[in-house]
């Protein structure tokens, strides 16, 4: 992999990736000056500057967290994205190469992948960094139409960042992902994810954390159920994601797609009509952490996944899902993490959708239309022939 660091018009970072296969190299080329791509020539055809009139001073962002007293959650205040783009025609895309008659966020006329900071970001500043990940040039695209490579150089990107950022003080939980259809969202169609630096531990993350350290305790103590058929830490007691997922791949009626390496399974007790989770083998806190023979197995995995949720349906359009890497914070509970990726599409049918209606936004108490079982019987019979 190459790496190329430039800066754009207003002094946002933008990395383009190059799957470099020739010579194997892992180069990077950084610090470019303000709307350049810097003075190594080693940029090649990446050396395009951003001629855009931009002002550094819009990008300031306004963006707090606060604290909610009774939950206990962070809640991020981000009141200056109300103005950012939204749905643009396929020939205003930001996302799109830039081209002698428009200037896009992407100043090269082409690209393999591009991560960028986002010009409306939830958090910037003190209160973390929000960047944007192009897996294409092309905008009509999907990342389930990458090939192989491509999706390597995305989880290479999605590496790096992931390391890089986890470094920034004050960072204390890195979380990369991609939101797919207007159903979910999006605000922009061009095939792309995000990658947010959150400045606390996510409730999520929070909750997940607290459960695995309490069965841990029980586990220790001999309190806990099942522990003969599962791997002890020492008399450190039993972890949990390592438990889940040996359970599920012993079971096997929820097992969707199984490698040597990765195994993806939809979740007994699943919130969403079609939600799978795809685990290592080998429990790791985060992707810098992944071995060479995980990283070489997960795009045909990942791709094969992302192929049969298109054909859950019968629908000509693709269906819209959230893809999730979720990774350990930067200091406690990451000894006891499991990276792992949370795939879920709200399509419960060809023609429904899953709303969070009364019980789920109200008390976030999930109700599922989907049997879990009949849901991964499902996604193994749309596999690829």
């Amino acid at each position: 992999m190459k790496r190329t660091s430039a800066r754009l018009a207003d002094g946002r970072e933008i990395l383009y990736y190059h799957d470099d296969a020739d010579d194997g190299a892992d180069d990077r080329v950084d610090d470019g000056a303000e709307g350049g791509a810097g003075d190594n020539a080693e940029g090649g055809h990446h050396a395009f500057p951003d001629t855009r009139p931009l002002d550094a001073s819009a990008s300031v962002t306004t963006s707090e967290v606060r604290r909610d007293p009774l939950l206990g959650d962070s809640v991020v205040i981000a009141s200056h994205r109300q103005g950012r783009t939204h749905l643009p025609p396929a020939d205003a895309c930001p996302l799109c190469p830039s081209t002698e008659d428009r200037a896009s966020e992407v100043p090269a006329p082409d690209y393999e992948v591009v991560v960028f900071e986002n010009r409306f970001p939830s958090l910037a500043g003190d209160t973390g960094r929000c960047e944007v990940v192009c897996f294409t040039p092309d905008h009509e695209a999907s990342f389930a139409e990458l090939d192989e490579r491509r999706a390597a150089l995305v989880l290479a990107a999605w590496t790096d960042r992931t390391a890089e950022l986890a470094a920034r003080e004050g960072v204390r939980q890195v979380y990369c992902f991609e939101n797919r259809g207007t159903e979910i969202g999006v605000t922009l169609a061009h095939p792309h994810g995000q990658i947010y630096a959150f400045p606390f531990v996510t409730p999520r993350t929070t909750r997940m954390l607290a459960t695995v350290a309490a069965h841990r305790a029980r586990t220790r103590t001999g309190d806990g159920t099942h522990t003969h058929t599962h791997t002890r830490d020492g008399d450190g007691g039993v972890n949990l994601f390592e438990q889940v997922l040996a359970e599920e791949r012993a079971d096997g009626r929820r097992v969707v797609l199984e490698g040597e390496h990765w195994t993806a399974f939809v979740p007994y007790a699943a919130r969403w009509p079609y939600e799978v989770h795809l685990y290592p083998h080998r429990r790791v806190p985060d992707l810098p952490a992944l071995d060479e023979a995980a990283r070489a197995e997960f795009p045909r995995v990942y791709l094969e996944l992302l192929r049969r949720f298109d054909r859950l349906f019968g629908r000509a359009d693709p269906t819209p899902y959230i893809s999730a890497w979720h990774q350990a914070p930067t200091g406690e509970g990451r000894d006891d993490f499991a990276l792992h990726l949370e795939l879920f599409t709200v399509r419960r049918t060809a023609d429904k959708l899953k709303y969070l209606a009364g019980t789920e936004s109200g008390m976030e108490a999930f109700m599922n239309d989907v049997r879990p079982e009949d849901a991964a019987a499902r996604l193994r019979e749309v596999a690829s022939r």
